[in-house]
């Protein structure tokens, strides 16, 4: 396995993410419930999964051991500013969501983001793909391969917390509400 490996395994159970918030979203404004305990899960799992786990290894790995090679550093700024939109769209979810919980309604902007989310990843995820193809290919040697995917699994904490969140995921796919 490579660094490269992991990531695209990460990009797997975020696609599996991916399809949870487009039944989300869609039920939402098909005036559907949804428990919002399950909704507080997405947020969670966007905050602790996407932004702290997968980023991480991303944004503290991965791209400055491409850019080294002064390659392909437009990408790495473009994907670098997409995880920053991403972290905004996850902010106005959990204060909407906040507000619904509150007694507000809330559900159509809950339901916006959570579009607007599920828009996001299906075209950044399209992106790294494509850049990870590219890096591999042009930039990062086997050897750096390893040594980032050594340096992954070094990291116990974001290891049992990518596990945590997987575990997440097939919660919310086993709900009454998504299987429906």
């Amino acid at each position: 396995m490579s660094a490269t490996d992991v990531l695209r395994e990460d990009h797997k159970q975020i696609r599996r993410l991916e399809k949870v918030i487009l039944k989300c979203y869609t039920d939402l404004y098909a005036g559907k419930d949804i428990p919002l305990s399950d909704i507080d899960r997405i947020t969670m799992i966007i905050e602790e999964f996407l932004d702290s786990v997968h980023y991480s290894r991303e944004e503290d790995s991965y791209f400055p051991c491409v850019a080294s090679y002064d390659h392909l550093k437009q990408e790495i700024r473009g994907l670098l500013i997409e995880h920053e939109f991403s972290q905004r769209i996850a902010i106005q979810i959990k204060k909407y969501l906040k507000r619904w919980k509150e007694g507000k309604d809330a559900r159509e902007p809950v339901a916006r983001y959570l579009k607007t989310y599920h828009v996001y990843l299906q075209d950044h995820m399209s992106k790294e793909e494509d850049f990870f193809d590219r890096a591999e290919a042009e930039a990062i040697s086997k050897e750096e391969e390893m040594a980032m995917y050594e340096q992954f699994r070094s990291v116990m904490a974001i290891s049992k917390k990518s596990e945590e969140m997987i575990k997440e995921i097939k919660v919310l796919e086993d709900s009454i509400w998504f299987r429906n």
